[in-house]
């Protein structure tokens, strides 16, 4: 399917408006509608001090001198919840219902901004049913996806997210498919996922890593950094024991220590 309607969610962090030049930026290259999402919730204790309307008046204000230097069908959405507990988290997945990705920035506790939680990427992941790409709040991030790496496992999670990226993944560069301890039965799976994107007319190689000492998830940092890589794309959710989703331990470690931005599914 075409990335053809975008929804990003700002707030009242200093990394929002690079959110959303990735954002408008990704919207160009894929000629996509853009819908910028501005949260107003009502918790059930009201903040001391906070004064809402500077604070859309100061996102809005972004908003436009970022939009005015492109061509784009872009739309501000300030969203006023007047229901009391209704989280952010529940307001982003109810408007990812109608887009084709939604983008969110990395968990950043010492952001100040207590409205939206700690958790936010692992809530709107489970509940978007969207993918969902994670803006990470340290640098600059201006340029997302001509240099991606897959976290390839075979798997119902992994599988949603590279499909969900092939929009993506058609306009890289480089595009590297990395299985990281593969068990004897998923070896050279990785090749197979490979002939599948060249159906889509996607070049992408493919590699194993076989690392004792170290974990998983800091080899994909690691490799990140090496290949100078631009987006990572992986699953987020697996089934646990009980039967219930929980965020595996590799997407934990990402989601904490992540450097670039991640496109993740459930």
């Amino acid at each position: 399917m075409p990335l053809k309607n975008i929804l990003v969610h700002l707030d009242n962090s200093d990394h929002s408006a690079t959110r959303l030049g990735l954002a408008a930026d990704l919207a160009q290259k894929h000629q996509a509608r853009l819908t910028a999402l501005y949260i107003i919730t009502h918790p059930y204790y009201e903040p001391l001090n906070m004064d809402t309307d500077a604070n859309v008046k100061k996102v809005r204000n972004q908003f436009d001198e970022i939009i005015a230097c492109t061509a784009l069908q872009a739309e501000f959405l300030a969203v006023d919840w007047k229901v009391v507990g209704v989280t952010v988290a529940e307001i982003i997945n109810f408007h990812a219902h109608y887009s084709d990705v939604v983008i969110i920035g990395q968990s950043d506790h010492g952001s100040g901004d207590k409205e939206i939680p700690s958790d936010l990427p692992e809530r709107v992941l489970l509940g978007a049913g969207r993918p969902v790409l994670i803006v990470p709040y340290a640098g600059s991030n201006k340029e997302c996806g001509t240099r991606v790496l897959v976290s390839w496992k075979p798997g119902r999670e992994a599988t949603r997210a590279v499909n969900d990226a092939i929009p993506l993944l058609t306009l890289a560069d480089v595009v590297t498919v990395l299985a990281v301890n593969p068990t004897a039965a998923e070896r050279s799976e990785e090749d197979k996922l490979c002939a599948h994107l060249a159906c889509h007319g996607i070049t992408a190689r493919a590699e194993q890593k076989i690392s004792v000492d170290i974990a998983v998830g800091d080899v994909l940092l690691n490799r990140v950094s090496d290949d100078g890589s631009n987006l990572l794309i992986m699953g987020a959710f697996a089934q646990t024991r009980l039967g219930t989703p929980a965020l595996g331990d590799v997407a934990r470690h990402i989601l904490k220590y992540m450097t670039v931005p991640v496109l993740m599914s459930h």
